[in-house]
């Protein structure tokens, strides 16, 4: 009884740190605010479709939580500007997974949910990046944030844009299926698509 209860404990002790990274973060990125929660509970989603349970979902849940955490390192005049980036400011953004990596990794618990979000902007086609992975060598967990990171930031206004239509979102995600995406994970998307098109966004 006593184990239960403080393996309970410490699950809900990384949840209020994942809480308090995030907020972190959006303090810092404002235009960014409820994503990561968002993509977590999409990923989450996605990930149950799909038969994953136990460690491995518990992991990806928190990974998608803490994908954009690199952006801590990135300066706030990157991070919410409102024109076009410049290459160099795109270079910079870039970074973002591979200083998440550097901050989780930190933390051998930690492992492969530092892997996922190292690889979370990595492409099926091989045409991502920071390492050009394609296809299976991409971790799964990176494969499945990667569509819900997507979905959430097309859906989402922006300073330079307005907020894509779940449909029009849904016809990109589509387009996009064996180069951007894994197509594995975007059929699930697609078999629980009314789920989230029909839940109000939460900032």
């Amino acid at each position: 009884m006593f184990y239960k209860i403080s393996k309970l404990f410490r699950v809900q002790h990384v949840h209020d740190v994942i809480e308090c990274l995030t907020a972190a973060l959006e303090a810092k990125d404002i235009y960014t605010s409820g994503h990561s929660s968002r993509v977590a509970a999409m990923s989450f989603d996605l990930a149950r479709s799909m038969g994953i349970k136990g460690v491995m979902l518990e992991d990806i849940h928190i990974a998608a939580h803490l994908h954009d955490i690199g952006k801590m390192g990135v300066p706030e005049n990157i991070l919410n500007k409102k024109g076009k980036l410049l290459p160099h400011e795109w270079t910079q953004i870039q970074r973002h997974p591979e200083i998440g990596y550097a901050i989780l990794s930190k933390s051998r618990q930690l492992d492969k949910i530092a892997e996922m979000v190292l690889y979370h902007h990595e492409r099926w086609d091989g045409k991502g990046y920071p390492h050009a992975l394609k296809k299976d060598k991409i971790p799964l967990g990176s494969r499945i944030i990667a569509v819900a990171d997507g979905i959430d930031a097309m859906t989402s206004a922006r300073p330079y844009r307005e907020a894509m239509s779940w449909e029009d979102c849904m016809e990109e995600v589509l387009l996009n299926k064996e180069l951007q995406f894994d197509p594995v994970v975007v059929e699930a998307a697609l078999r629980i698509w009314k789920k989230w098109e029909y839940q109000p966004k939460a900032s």
